[in-house]
């Protein structure tokens, strides 16, 4: 497998999605760079709550939501799921249902597998939703505001790692504002996510659309990515992993739900699909177009199949990943100056009018 650096961090992170299939476990860079500042740690009750007040708060939350997660079994691997609503809808990561339509559901706290079809995946935001055909004993999860989060603040991952039903972990909201970029795959540009949340509950293999959730038993985050260490041959870095916020995800499901389909995704879109581009030395050198969408920015600007983008704004973009990641901090209408070096060799900048990223 293609292993994609991001080209934006220092430090020698990768990352994993934690939702198998194993045989497609992939690693990619993430930015180091919060999307906005990161907030001072903010006291709070559990900070002065004895051991056992904080041990009975875990309890109550765990009993509370549990209920509320449920496993996603697929032909090739397992993930986890949040029920959404009591019609029967689940939200998950795009990367756990992957290329099935039709899956089963188990509840984490027991019962028997339930059939559940694909609703509609956005694999650009790494989400998607199911629905299972019989809802009845389904209990929605609480979905809180991941607007509101503070760093230091107790959460919980709940999921199902490595097949463990109803599994769960501890930790903090490490960081706010990461924005992190999963890799390439066959057909996928491979998803970037703005906004993220670092925590340090562990999430492994399976926990993927799962439940990140703080002591009011609010659901703040879908945990979609785990760290390694290239350093110790793609050993896992402890303490270190990624979950959508839950005001992303929430936004995403209700329009799948609403609409059978991503309506306003949000975020900006250049209008190309490509990959990264290696070149002589080995090295990754720029994003080569291989195709242009229609009507899009880049064909209005003059970006044609086979140029290659080296920079946006003046900035140096070697790897997809990088392109993604700063688009992904520009807005829907804003002006882009691309940088390109045509296929005969020339180099030239364009004025690119940045469209809307589209939910199909």
């Amino acid at each position: 497998m293609r292993e994609i650096a991001a080209g934006l961090v220092a430090a020698a992170v990768l990352l994993t999605g934690c939702g198998p299939p194993p045989e497609t476990t992939r690693t990619a860079s993430p930015s180091a760079t919060p999307t906005s500042a990161t907030p001072s740690v903010a006291p709070t009750a559990s900070a002065t709550a004895s051991p056992q007040a904080l041990e009975a708060a875990y309890e109550r939350v765990i009993a509370e939501v549990l209920p509320s997660i449920v496993q996603i079994t697929t032909k090739v691997g397992l993930g986890s799921g949040i029920v959404f609503d009591t019609q029967g809808h689940i939200v998950t990561n795009a990367h756990v249902v992957g290329q099935a339509t039709q899956m089963n559901v188990t509840i984490a706290t027991g019962g028997a597998p339930r059939p559940a079809k694909l609703v509609k995946s956005f694999p650009a935001g790494d989400l998607a939703v199911i629905k299972v055909d019989r809802p009845d004993g389904l209990k929605p999860a609480q979905f809180g505001d991941s607007a509101k989060l503070r760093v230091g603040q107790i959460v919980l991952a709940m999921g199902n790692p490595l097949g463990l039903s109803g599994s769960v972990t501890n930790g903090i909201v490490s960081a706010l504002g990461r924005t992190v970029t999963e890799p390439q795959n066959p057909g996928s540009p491979g998803a970037t996510i703005a906004g993220a949340i670092q925590t340090s509950a562990a999430i492994n293999p399976g926990n993927s659309g799962g439940a990140l959730v703080d002591l009011s038993g609010h659901v703040i985050g879908i945990p979609t990515l785990a760290a390694t260490d290239p350093d110790l041959g793609g050993g896992a870095a402890p303490g270190i992993g990624f979950a959508i916020p839950s005001n992303t995800a929430t936004d995403i499901a209700r329009q799948i739900v609403k609409d059978g389909k991503v309506t306003n995704s949000h975020r900006a879109a250049l209008g190309i699909r490509g990959s990264t581009v290696i070149g002589s030395d080995g090295q990754p050198s720029g994003v080569g177009v291989a195709s242009v969408e229609r009507g899009g920015g880049a064909e209005r600007a003059g970006i044609r199949a086979g140029d290659v983008i080296v920079s946006i704004n003046g900035k140096e973009t070697p790897t997809m990943a990088a392109l993604a990641e700063t688009i992904t901090m520009l807005k829907t209408g804003d002006q882009a100056q691309v940088g390109l070096i045509r296929a005969d060799g020339t180099k030239e900048t364009v004025n690119v009018r940045l469209g809307q990223l589209q939910g199909d």
